[in-house]
């Protein structure tokens, strides 16, 4: 049997993918089921999987625990990183995706340059909005606590 935290996360980070799809469809009309596999977008599964992952660790081991510390700073780094490092990483990828847009025409309105195309468009979604992270956030929180307190209702029918 897995270890509880471990599913806990799990369970969050598959939720937060899925629910990209259904919310991608009501903000665009499309049903798009390449968000499963997709990162950024809402909810951050990255946000989902931490706080559920804390949230257990939280409940179960208490918040004066060494592990619930290592969780939320974990917790802490992984949600930085997705609306900082990697969101600013895929604003470079827009620009130089722009970038190479404009070379193409350029060397298309002259004769003399050349460019050779690219193969495949750098990809631009990459890291989360605040919102989107938030959202994420409120998600594992709410997937940990159900995982908490459905290992305790399990084990006091066991007993």
């Amino acid at each position: 049997m897995l270890n509880r935290a471990i599913t806990t996360a799990l369970i969050g980070i598959g939720t937060a993918q899925f629910l990209k799809v259904p919310l991608h469809y009501s903000e665009t009309g499309n049903w798009d089921w390449k968000n499963l596999f997709s990162s950024g977008g809402m909810p951050s599964s990255h946000s989902s999987a931490v706080t559920s992952l804390t949230t257990f660790v939280a409940l179960k081991k208490g918040v004066p625990s060494i592990d619930f510390g290592v969780s939320s700073i974990f917790s802490l780094i992984v949600m930085y990183d997705a609306m900082g490092i990697r969101w600013q990483a895929g604003e470079t990828a827009i620009a130089v995706n722009d970038m190479y847009e404009q070379l193409e025409q350029l060397a298309d309105n002259h004769p003399g340059f050349y460019y050779k195309k690219r193969e495949k468009e750098l990809k631009e979604k990459l890291g989360h909005m605040p919102i989107e992270v938030a959202g994420g956030a409120v998600l594992g929180i709410t997937i940990g606590m159900l995982s908490y307190f459905i290992e305790r209702i399990n084990k006091s029918n066991n007993n």
